[in-house]
């Protein structure tokens, strides 16, 4: 049973809240929470909201560095999903694992994923060297249950320390299609194979390679059985629980959902009539 209104929320429980105005119309623009600074009630003739001062940036001004906009794009493109990903040298003998920010599926048809490495100036990191000449890799969703772990790969090892054994992560070698393990702890995992690669030359360094775009297709699907719906599709959020990147050390957890139904035009907008009214400063 859901606790009742006056009940506190248990700590971490996944919960659908309403959306920030449900009394929202076609035609309205942004809801109260952008119409107003203050604590009390937004009058919703407020205007002022669209007097806010933007500053534009050029991302390639030679008086700015490029780390800025790392850091200004990490903080502002959020939360990101992250791809922990799990891979082994082409001769088997080392395995390793490393989350990825610059991550997101593209297309179901077939399942098509997209990561971004980065080309530090101490050379490619080994996941993306591991994919590139092994044509293969493990993408797993990191959820909370194992968040510390899955951080804790990230450290700055030297090359040929095993990242499974600082995380105390399982390392789970049953995939059909690929050889790397998938993490066993990860409620949701995909087998993947190398699409292509596709270098990306830096502005600020010309004729350098500041990044690898890796597109990877997903050639199986792992996923918990108490996450798995009966027609196999869909992944529950509550037990899921998937974590977000945001800026700098900062995640994000999923503990509140909105429902918001795509709307149809000919039933709630009202079809053309409807639209036409819209149109002419009608409601």
């Amino acid at each position: 049973m859901a606790p009742s209104a006056t009940s506190p929320t248990p700590p971490n429980q996944i919960r659908i809240v309403p959306v920030p105005d449900p009394n929202w119309t076609f035609g309205q623009g942004s809801n109260h929470l952008d119409k107003s600074s203050s604590s009390s009630p937004a009058d919703p003739n407020d205007k002022s909201h669209q007097q806010q001062h933007h500053t534009v940036i050029d991302p390639q001004s030679p008086s700015r560095p490029s780390w800025l906009n790392y850091q200004l794009l990490i903080s502002a493109i959020t939360p990101r999903p992250i791809a922990f990903l799990s891979t082994l040298s082409p001769d088997g003998k080392k395995a390793n694992l490393a989350p990825f920010s610059y991550f997101n599926v593209f297309t179901h048809d077939p399942p098509t994923f997209v990561v971004g490495f980065a080309h530090p100036s101490s050379g490619p990191r080994d996941s993306f060297v591991n994919i590139r000449d092994s044509g293969e890799c493990v993408i797993n969703i990191i959820s909370e249950h194992y968040i510390e772990a899955a951080n804790s790969t990230s450290i700055d090892a030297p090359y040929g320390v095993s990242e499974w054994g600082i995380a105390g992560l399982t390392a789970e070698y049953s995939c059909e299609t690929v050889k790397p393990p998938r993490v066993k702890e990860a409620v949701f995992s995909v087998e993947a194979k190398l699409e292509s690669i596709k270098e990306i030359e830096s502005r600020a360094q010309p004729g350098r390679i500041s990044t690898w775009l890796v597109v990877l297709e997903g050639t199986r699907f792992w996923v918990r059985d108490d996450a798995l719906g009966e027609k196999q599709d869909y992944v529950a959020p509550e037990v899921l629980r998937p974590i977000g990147r945001m800026g700098g050390t900062i995640y994000s957890k999923t503990t509140e959902l909105l429902q918001l139904p795509r709307p149809q035009f000919e039933t709630d907008l009202g079809g053309f009539e409807g639209y036409e009214k819209l149109s002419n400063g009608k409601k």
